[in-house]
């Protein structure tokens, strides 16, 4: 099954994709194909989250199949994600060749974690790097236990990169004091010129060619990594943002299919949706097909739910919960048993809550969009609105079923929740109040209103 969801999925981001001329993963620019020092460069200048995470790791994989001997990333972010920062600053310190980093401008947040984890740091000048405090999507400052793990990592990352740990650490916490070089209450962050002189940096360049002849390479190969235009649809679709529209998008058009007769578009939007939210997912190797298998078993217990099970029990409760759990579990990856339990509760914390408001924002969206829809004339009579008169020969038969109520009836069918019942040598449309009721058993009808017996199991 693994295999036949991969190649779907596949043949999915190819029609996706079959507009663009696919491109190669890399273009090589040599300055002469006889040297032997390979450099692979990549760029890091957005901010940091899934999409860098998945070009880091397809970096590092091209790399390592030329055999290059450097890796240089181009920098210049204000940070992002600090679960994206990890996974690439560990990466990084697990690199089996050098790595160095030109620090165009800004390496601010997570963007210095990752700076750190590099063997050498240049950067131009006016660059600064630092200001690692740990913020939600506010800007405000999260409480203590996140910066306590953010501490620790820059503090461990500059002791493995040889680094000096207290700067790394001051970053984090404005509450940490370094004699000559930061005042406790405020965060550090470092100039050009003050992350060479403390040796947080090994020089000042200008461009990629002047960090290699800096760091001792007169004779090189430079290759630059380059996306496709599959990594770029991909790596379009996977960002938090973009996941969060396609969660709203799925939820919207099941809602606005339960509320329209047939299979019609919302359903396939609902579906293309699906699709687009688990496939790049699914080929990075986040998603499995057990988080796939959970949100589809979960959609189908909420359509029967609605639509087979009388009421609002067990099937509805476990169909939330499976598609909950499916469409968060796909946007992390399997939990690491050797990292830290609180590292790995971040991401399924921030997938989760992401999951929770597109739900809850799709659904007050389509509840009001229906309303307006279903209620204006701008986009033509997506309503019957038409009022039945009499001249036209639309009548009523002016039967009173209010002298009904109070009787009891037979279930000429299946009560589930409506059916019809027997009475007085006459079978009538009934709708049973609560739970259901099978041919044969006896019902009292206590209601009629909006053109409906509403009846009661006796």
């Amino acid at each position: 099954m693994k295999s036949l969801l991969k190649v779907i999925f596949t043949i999915f981001f190819f029609l996706i994709t079959i507009g663009f001329v696919v491109a190669q993963d890399t273009i090589v620019v040599s300055k002469d194909e006889s040297k032997s020092i390979k450099v692979y460069t990549f760029d890091i200048k957005e901010e940091i989250a899934p999409p860098v995470w998945r070009t880091t790791q397809r970096a590092f994989k091209n790399a390592y199949e030329i055999n290059a001997d450097v890796m240089l990333i181009h920098m210049n972010t204000y940070g992002g994600m600090v679960d994206a920062a990890d996974s690439i600053r560990t990466k990084i310190l697990n690199s089996k060749i050098p790595v160095y980093v030109l620090i165009d401008n800004n390496a601010a947040s997570a963007g210095a974690l990752i700076s750190i984890a590099c063997d050498s740091i240049y950067m131009v000048e006016g660059a600064s790097i630092g200001a690692a405090t740990v913020v939600n999507q506010a800007g405000e400052v999260v409480p203590d236990k996140y910066q306590s793990y953010m501490r620790a990592m820059m503090r461990s990352t500059a002791e493995a990169a040889g680094r000096n740990p207290d700067i790394a650490e001051a970053m984090v916490d404005p509450s940490i004091y370094v004699a000559g070089i930061s005042d406790s209450g405020k965060v550090l962050t470092f100039t050009t010129s003050e992350a060479i002189k403390h040796n947080f940096c090994e020089g000042k360049a200008t461009t990629l060619d002047d960090v290699l002849q800096k760091a001792g390479y007169l004779e090189y190969d430079i290759v630059h990594h380059q996306l496709s235009p599959l990594d770029k649809v991909i790596n379009f679709l996977i960002s938090p943002v973009i996941s969060g529209i396609l969660i709203m998008l799925i939820v919207a058009g099941l809602y606005f299919e339960l509320q329209t007769p047939g299979v019609g578009f919302p359903l396939g939007a609902s579906i293309v949706a699906a699709m687009l939210y688990f496939a790049p997912l699914y080929l990075e190797g986040l998603a499995t097909h057990i988080e796939i298998i959970l949100f589809i078993v979960g959609i189908i217990l909420i359509f029967l739910e609605i639509f087979a099970i009388p009421g609002f029990g067990v099937a509805g409760v476990l169909g939330i919960l499976f598609t909950v759990t499916g469409l968060t579990l796909a946007m992390v990856e399997s939990f690491d048993s050797t990292t830290p339990f609180s590292a790995d509760l971040g991401p399924l914390t921030k997938a989760f809550f992401t999951v929770i408001i597109s739900v809850f924002a799709a659904l007050i969206g389509s509840m009001f969009l229906g309303q307006k829809l279903f209620t204006t004339n701008r986009f033509g009579h997506l309503a019957l609105d038409t009022i039945q008169q009499k001249e036209p020969g639309v009548t009523y038969d002016g039967f009173d079923y209010q002298s009904l109520i109070g009787k009891n009836a037979l279930a000429h069918t299946m009560l589930r929740p409506s059916g019809k019942i027997f009475l007085n040598d006459e079978i009538y449309d009934a709708t049973l109040e609560s739970g259901f009721a099978d041919k044969g058993d006896m019902v009292v009808i206590v209601s009629f209103h909006t053109g409906q017996l509403f009846v009661r199991k006796v």
